[in-house]
């Protein structure tokens, strides 16, 4: 059960009726409304401990800019800062929306993210991304269904080309996959991923193994499977595709994908270990790399905490 957001301020109170406006109405993905709580408490957190308790239309620029530097004071990185400030503008907005007077949400400047220093996406980013295909076509089902599996899996892009029909088991939701050096694994989907790879093969009248294959022209029963497959360098075009459409900031290639997985499992509290077995990497300094956004998570709770305890 997740912390709720204290109710002792307007803000607190319209928050969570906000995060409830994301689950209800618009469908957000729980990564999205778990961020989000977070981004939020932590404002109105700051806001109780400097004893601004004003209402609504009090919170004006100088305390979103004292709140900014408060971020930057706690070692959180540019995108980090970024994430905070896009909650904050999107609560701003649903407010405005709901006819409350707050501050303009365009008066809240976003620092400004390169691709290089981007090295995963925020739950946002990734409820976009996945929502991005049409779903009118069976190619449009295909990349939904390839999205959800590569963010439910962490799966590397030739992984995921190399699968096939009759390795996956949906009622159980995993499968084993052979990775780099011969290391098996087994890997899990998540029910959303399931549900979607399961409406695109169902939607196929063909008799194909690879999972996922071209759908060009009309289909000759006589074409091997591996003509058919679909390539790595496709999916890699196919992100590029939805990455223009919905204008991300990210060129969320396979890997970017992939790092968003582990990202997303370390900040939700797994550990280190599990993480490099879901990922396959065979040794753990590998892993390591992803423990950046952790990282500046245990240095908050121990500044959080240590101490507080009295003698």
């Amino acid at each position: 059960m997740p912390t709720p957001i204290s109710n002792s301020t307007e803000i607190g109170k319209k928050a969570e009726e906000f995060l409830e406006y994301l689950q209800v109405e618009r469908g957000s993905s729980p990564l999205t409304i778990r961020n989000y709580r977070h981004y939020l408490r932590r404002f109105n957190n700051w806001l109780e401990s400097q004893n601004i308790r004003q209402t609504l239309k009090d919170i004006n620029q100088d305390i979103v800019r004292a709140y900014r530097v408060y971020l930057a004071n706690l070692g959180l990185g540019r995108n980090t800062q970024g994430y905070h400030a896009i909650a904050i503008r999107s609560f701003f907005k649903w407010l405005i929306k709901n006819d409350y007077q707050v501050m303009a949400p365009d008066k809240i400047d976003l620092p400004k993210v390169t691709d290089r220093q981007v090295k995963f996406l925020s739950g946002e980013m990734v409820d976009r991304l996945l929502n991005a295909p049409s779903l009118s076509t069976i190619q449009g089902k295909r990349d939904k269904a390839i999205l959800e599996v590569l963010f439910s899996t962490g799966l590397r892009v030739s992984e995921l080309t190399n699968l096939n029909r009759d390795k996956i088991n949906l009622e159980r939701g995993e499968f084993g996959v052979m990775g780099k050096g011969g290391r098996s694994r087994v890997v899990f989907l998540s029910t959303r991923a399931a549900e979607w790879l399961k409406k695109y093969l169902d939607e196929r009248d063909d008799k194909y193994n690879p999972v996922f294959i071209h759908h060009q022209g009309k289909s000759d029963p006589t074409t091997p499977d591996e003509k058919m497959r679909l390539t790595p360098r496709s999916v890699q075009r196919m992100l590029k595709k939805y990455v223009r459409k919905i204008k991300l900031p990210v060129d969320a290639t396979p890997h970017v994908l992939r790092h968003s997985f582990a990202t997303d499992l370390l900040m939700a509290g797994a550990d280190i270990r599990s993480v490099q077995e879901m990922l396959g990497h065979k040794n753990i300094s590998t892993t390591q790399i992803y423990t950046h956004v952790t990282n500046k998570q245990l240095r908050e709770v121990h500044q959080a905490f240590h101490g507080k305890g009295g003698n």
